[in-house]
C-alpha cells in the first residue's frame, strides 16, 4: 500500500492540513495538497493512496521558474564566496582559484540561459580543458560548473541539474621523483638562469623539507632561526590544511637560505634601499613578495635537460628519498605535513628499500657459504 500522510500544520491564520505522499519509485517525500480542514484532507489522502496504488502519479503544480543566464548564477555564486571569506569560513586564495575557474567557464557559458545549457555540451567543455591541459585542471572547472548549477537549482534557474551525473575524470597519480645525483644537477644547471641567486633555496625547500609552493611563497625570515645550535629551525605553514612544522633546517638548505640573504643585502645596498615592503624570504629587492616563479622553475629545468617534472614533484623527491634513506611512511607522513596516511600510502614500494644494506650483507653470506 502507498505511504501517504496527513501533516497537522499550525498558523497564524489558523490549523491547516498537508497531505503528503512518497514516490513509489524514488522513496522521495512530496507535498501533494494542503486543506483547512481534517475531513477534505482524509478524502483527498484517500483518493491519492488509491492512486498511487494503481501504478499512476498525481499531477502537481508546475515549479517557479526564473529564467537566469549562466553569468548571472555565477555572481550571485561568487558573491556567497566573498560573504564566506569575509567570515572565515573561505581562505583567500582558494576563492581566488574559484574565481578563476568560474570566469574561464563564464567566458564561454555566460551569457547562455541555464536551462539551454546540456549535459553533452559541458561534457564537451571539460574533456577539451582535458586535452588541451590536464585531467587535474579539468575536474577543477568541472566542479566549479557543478557549484553553479547547483545553486541554479536553487535560485530556480534550472530544473534539473544536468551536471550531477557528469564524473570526474581519472586523474594520473605521479610519483615522480628526483635521485640525489639528479637534484644535485638541477640545483647546478640554475647558475646559467636569472634566477641562480634564490632557485637553488626554492628547489631545496622542496627537495629537502617537502615545501609546496605555497609554504615557499609564504615564509618569512623572521620562520627560520639560522641560529639554533649547529642545525638551525624552519616554520613552515600549510593552508591547504592548516598543517604547521618545525623541523632542523638542513645543512644545503641552509646554505643556500644564506646565500640568498646575503645577495639581498649586498643589492639593497647598492641601491640604498633601507624600507622593505615585506619580510617574505622569496621576493623582490624591495621586498615585494613575488607570486610566482614558475618561468624560473621552468628555466631551470630546460638548463638541466629535465622533462615533464612539476614542482610538486619536489615533494616526492623529498619523501621517496627520505625512505630510501631509512625512514618509514609515518616519519614521511610527520615530516611532509600530509593530513592523512593515504596519502602517504604511494610511496609503499619504497619502503622496503632502506633495507637495501642487510640484503647486501646476505648476499655477501650466501657467496661466502657457496665457495666454502
Amino acid at each position: 500500500m502507498a505511504t501517504v500522510v496527513i501533516q497537522k500544520r499550525k498558523r497564524k491564520s489558523g490549523i491547516k492540513y498537508a497531505v503528503r505522499y512518497k514516490d513509489p519509485l524514488t522513496r522521495k517525500s512530496n507535498h501533494y495538497k494542503t486543506f483547512l480542514r481534517m475531513k477534505d484532507a482524509q478524502n483527498a489522502a484517500n483518493n491519492l493512496r488509491a492512486l498511487l496504488d494503481s501504478g499512476k502519479l498525481p499531477k502537481t503544480r508546475e515549479k517557479r521558474f526564473t529564467p537566469l543566464r549562466f553569468r548571472e548564477v555565477a555572481s550571485k555564486l561568487e558573491s556567497q564566496w566573498q560573504t564566506k571569506k569575509n567570515r572565515g569560513a573561505l581562505k583567500a586564495k582558494t576563492m581566488y582559484d574559484y574565481i578563476i575557474w568560474l570566469n574561464q567557464l563564464s567566458t564561454v557559458l555566460g551569457n547562455r540561459l541555464m536551462c539551454e545549457i546540456k549535459k553533452d555540451e559541458v561534457e564537451e567543455l571539460i574533456y577539451g580543458i582535458a586535452d588541451s591541459s590536464s585531467n587535474v585542471n579539468a575536474n577543477k572547472h568541472l566542479s566549479t560548473v557543478k557549484k553553479v548549477f547547483k545553486l541554479g537549482i536553487k535560485e530556480h534557474a534550472i530544473l534539473e541539474d544536468v551536471t550531477a551525473e557528469i564524473v570526474s575524470l581519472k586523474e594520473p597519480e605521479r610519483n615522480t621523483f628526483l635521485f640525489p645525483h639528479e637534484l644535485d644537477n638541477l640545483v647546478k644547471a640554475t647558475c646559467i638562469t636569472r634566477a641562480k641567486f634564490y632557485m637553488p633555496a626554492i628547489i631545496y625547500l622542496g627537495a629537502e623539507h617537502g615545501a609546496s609552493k605555497q609554504e615557499i611563497l609564504s615564509l618569512e625570515w623572521r620562520d627560520i632561526q639560522f641560529e639554533n645550535g649547529d642545525d638551525g629551525l624552519i616554520r613552515l605553514f600549510r593552508t591547504k590544511n592548516e598543517k604547521e612544522r618545525t623541523e632542523c633546517i638542513m645543512p644545503r638548505t641552509k646554505s643556500a637560505l644564506l646565500e640568498w640573504k646575503r645577495h639581498l643585502k649586498y643589492k639593497r645596498h647598492r641601491q640604498k634601499i633601507t624600507v622593505m615592503k615585506s619580510d617574505h624570504v622569496v621576493c623582490r629587492v624591495d621586498g615585494t613578495p613575488i607570486k610566482c616563479f614558475n618561468r624560473a622553475w621552468w628555466a631551470a629545468l630546460r638548463a638541466a635537460g629535465i622533462k615533464d617534472f612539476h614542482f610538486h614533484d619536489l615533494r616526492h623527491t623529498f619523501c621517496s628519498n627520505l625512505l630510501m634513506a631509512g625512514g618509514d611512511l609515518k616519519d614521511a607522513k610527520e615530516m611532509i605535513g600530509h593530513s592523512d596516511i593515504a596519502m602517504t600510502d604511494r610511496y609503499s614500494h619504497l619502503s622496503g628499500l632502506h633495507k637495501r644494506n642487510l640484503q647486501k650483507q646476505l648476499s655477501k653470506y650466501y657467496e661466502n657459504g657457496h665457495s666454502s
